[in-house]
C-alpha cells in the first residue's frame, strides 16, 4: 500500500533515503498559539495579590524590621557637653585664703598690714584665676595689753588654728607676725611640718600712716609670690594644654620662649612668662608622676643576694615614717601597703660587678647599668595589683663583700624610675668593721633612711612641687592642680562623647550613657562653684566624681562594639536574606504596572 504522497517521494541511493528539497512556497506556516484573553476578575484578582504582598511588607514587615533593627539614642545635651569641653561653661578660680596673726600685736596694726599687703599683692599679681586673700585672724593682743612679753625669740611659731571665726573659705597659709627690734631687715621662716609663715620684722619696716612706701608689705608680697609661684606654673600649664575660652585664654601665663616671645599674636595673651628652667622641670615632673587615680598600691620589697638580713621590722618602721604622710595624701587619693621578702636575690646579670673605688673606699655601680638593675626574671615584682597602678619600691642589701655600695657618679644610692618606683642601696654595716657578722636584722631605724627617701619619691610620684618645701603646703597644692586636672580630664570626656555621637548617627546610646553624662555634669558645676568658694577639698571630690562618670560612660560596652560595625556588615547580612524576596515582588509589580500602562495606550 503506498502510503507516500506523490508529492514526497524518497530516492534511495546506496541504501539511503533522501527527502527531495520542497519549493518554498509549498512550506505551509503554522500561527502560534495565544492563550486566551484574561477576564477582567482575574486581572482584579492577580492585581490583589501583589497588591496584598506589597501590602503585608509595607505595613506589617517593615514596621516589625524597624522596631526590632532600631537603635536606642538616648537624648544628651550636646550643647552643654561641648561648652564644659570648650572651656565656655565654667572659668576656674582659685582663691587662697592667708590668714594674718599678731599674737604681740594691736589689732589696727594687724590690719594695717593686712591691708597694705593686700595692695602689694594685687599689684605684684598678674594671673588674675589664682588670686591671694588676706585676712585677719583672731591671733592679737588685745587694744589694754600691755606687751610685757619681750622675749619675741622664743614666740611658738605654730599657733593654735583660728576657732571662732566661720569662714567657708579653706586657709592655705597662715602668717604670724613677730616684732623682732634686734633685726635690721624683714625675714621669714617657713615651717615643714605646718602650713605656717613667721614673719620677723624691725619696727623701720612699718612706716608711719603718712608715708607711701610700706617695706614689710612688700616683703611679705614677695615671700607669698615665691611660695605659689610654682603653684600658678602648674595650674597655667594645665589650663594652656585645654582649649579654653578667650575670656580664661586671655589670662594664662604662657612659657617663655623665642617663639612665643616673637610672636606678636602671642603678646595680648601672655600676661606672665614662665622661666624655660621652671617650664622643663614641670615637664620633668609630669614625665616621672602617674596619671591620677583614687587608690594607690605601694609594694615594698626586701632583696638580698644572701640568706641575711633574715627579718626586718617593717611594720613599726611603716606605721612610724610613712603611714603619716599617706594619712596626709589621703584627701588626694587612697593608699594600700604591701611587703615581702626575696632573699638569695642578686641583682641583674647584665649589670656589671661593683668596682672598688679605692679613693673613697666603697664599692661602686655605674649610672648606665642601673636600668638593668632590676633582675625581672627573678625577682618577684607584681606589675599592678587591682585596679589602681601599683608603685614598686625596692630596699636592695648588698653582700658585705661588696659593701658600701654606691652609684660611683652621683655617689647616691638610691634613684627613681618613672612611672614605676624607687631602689634604695642599703648598707647597714657600712660603719661597722669588716669581720663582724652580716647583719641578721633590720630595725626600723635600720630602714628609716629608705622610708624617707621612698617619701620623698611618693610625693614626686603623685605630682606634687618642688616648692615650698612645707609638706602641708605641697599637699594642698596637690590638691587644687587635682582637682583642675580631673575637672579638666571629664570635660574633654564629655566633649568626645557629643563628638562621636554627632559623627556616628548609628551608635545607640544607651540610658546607663545618659545617667553617666548627667551626674558628670552635675557634679562638674559643683567642682567648679567649689572651685569659685575657695573649697579645694570638696571640689576635689566632685571633680573624681565627674571623672569616674565621664569614663564610665564614654567606655561603655555596648557603644564601643558598634564602633567598628560599618555598612558594609549590614549589607551583606541583609542583602542573602532580602534578595529572594524581594525581586519576585520587585519584578510582579513592575510586570503589572507595564501591563496597565500598555492597556492604557491601547485604550487612547
Amino acid at each position: 500500500m503506498n502510503i507516500l504522497s506523490p508529492a514526497v517521494k524518497l530516492e534511495l541511493s546506496g541504501g539511503a533515503a533522501k527527502v527531495p528539497s520542497m519549493p518554498a512556497e509549498e512550506i505551509i506556516s503554522t500561527p502560534k498559539k495565544q492563550p486566551p484573553p484574561e477576564s477582567k476578575e482575574d486581572i482584579r484578582v492577580r492585581q490583589l495579590v501583589i497588591l496584598s504582598f506589597w501590602a503585608i511588607v509595607i505595613l506589617l514587615g517593615v514596621p516589625i524590621w524597624l522596631w526590632t533593627t532600631s537603635i536606642h539614642r538616648a537624648r544628651l545635651p550636646l550643647q552643654e557637653m561641648m561648652d564644659w569641653a570648650d572651656g565656655k561653661a565654667c572659668k576656674p578660680i582659685f582663691p587662697l585664703q592667708i590668714v594674718v596673726e599678731g599674737p604681740l600685736l594691736q589689732q589696727s596694726e594687724v590690719l594695717r598690714i593686712v591691708r597694705a599687703t593686700q595692695h602689694a599683692i594685687d599689684d605684684q599679681n598678674d594671673f588674675s584665676l589664682h588670686h591671694l586673700r588676706l585676712r585677719m585672724g583672731d591671733g592679737f593682743a588685745p587694744l589694754n595689753s600691755s606687751r610685757q612679753h619681750r622675749d619675741i625669740k622664743q614666740t611658738d611659731c605654730t599657733v593654735k588654728d583660728m576657732e571662732g571665726i566661720n569662714l567657708t573659705e579653706e586657709k592655705a597659709l597662715k602668717i604670724l607676725l613677730v616684732h623682732n627690734g634686734e633685726l635690721k631687715a624683714a625675714r621669714a621662716t617657713l615651717q615643714t611640718q605646718s602650713a605656717s609663715l613667721r614673719i620677723e620684722y624691725p619696727s623701720s619696716s612699718v612706716p608711719s600712716a603718712s608715708s607711701t612706701s610700706f617695706p614689710l608689705a612688700t616683703f611679705i608680697a614677695a615671700q607669698l609670690q615665691d611660695l605659689f609661684a610654682e603653684e600658678q606654673a602648674l595650674i597655667a600649664l594645665a589650663l594652656s594644654a585645654t582649649p579654653a575660652s578667650p575670656a580664661i585664654a586671655g589670662q594664662l601665663p604662657l612659657p617663655s620662649t623665642p617663639q612665643t616671645a616673637g610672636n606678636k599674636e602671642n603678646r595680648h595673651v601672655q600676661a606672665k612668662s614662665i622661666s624655660p628652667e621652671l617650664a622643663a622641670r614641670l615637664a620633668n615632673r609630669t614625665i616621672r608622676a602617674l596619671k591620677y587615680a583614687p587608690t594607690y598600691h605601694i609594694t615594698i620589697s626586701l632583696f638580698s643576694p644572701n640568706a641575711w638580713p633574715s627579718s626586718w621590722d617593717i611594720e613599726s618602721a611603716v606605721d612610724e615614717y610613712l603611714i603619716p604622710l599617706l594619712s596626709s595624701a589621703s584627701v588626694v587619693s587612697n593608699f594600700t601597703v604591701d611587703t615581702q621578702t626575696q632573699l638569695y636575690a642578686s641583682f641583674s646579670p647584665s649589670v656589671q660587678e661593683p668596682q672598688f673605688d679605692a679613693q673613697h673606699g666603697v664599692w661602686t655601680l655605674r649610672e648606665k647599668d642601673l636600668g638593668g638593675f632590676i633582675n625581672a626574671a627573678e625577682w618577684p615584682l607584681n606589675p599592678s595589683i587591682g585596679d589602681g597602678p601599683t608603685l614598686n619600691f625596692i630596699i636592695y642589701v648588698p653582700d658585705p663583700s661588696f659593701s658600701p655600695l654606691i652609684i660611683k657618679e652621683s655617689h647616691a644610692s638610691s634613684w627613681l624610675i618613672p612611672q614605676w618606683g624607687g631602689i634604695m642601696i642599703l648598707n647597714p654595716a657600712a660603719s661597722a668593721p669588716r669581720s663582724e657578722r652580716p647583719v641578721q636584722s633590720l630595725s626600723k631605724e635600720d630602714i628609716q633612711p629608705a622610708l624617707l627617701v621612698f617619701s620623698h619619691q611618693i610625693m614626686s610620684f603623685l605630682g606634687a612641687p618642688d616648692s615650698p618645701p612645707s609638706i602641708p603646703l605641697k599637699l594642698q597644692t596637690l590638691t587644687r592642680v587635682r582637682a583642675l586636672s580631673l575637672l579638666l580630664s571629664a570635660s574633654s570626656t564629655m566633649g568626645s562623647l557629643a563628638r562621636l555621637t554627632v559623627a556616628l548617627p548609628s551608635i545607640a546610646i544607651p540610658e546607663t550613657v545618659s545617667t553617666a553624662v548627667e551626674v558628670t555634669m552635675e557634679h562638674l558645676r559643683d567642682s567648679c562653684e567649689a572651685l569659685k568658694e575657695g573649697k579645694f577639698t570638696i571640689a576635689l571630690n566632685h571633680a573624681r566624681i565627674a571623672e569616674m562618670a565621664a569614663e564610665r560612660g564614654f567606655f561603655e560596652k555596648s557603644m564601643v562594639g558598634q564602633l567598628y560595625f560599618p555598612d558594609e556588615h549590614k549589607v551583606a547580612v541583609y542583602l542573602p536574606l532580602l534578595g529572594p524576596v524581594g525581586v519576585p515582588l520587585i519584578m510582579s509589580a513592575l510586570k503589572e504596572l507595564k501591563r496597565m500602562w500598555s492597556t492604557h495606550r491601547s485604550q487612547r
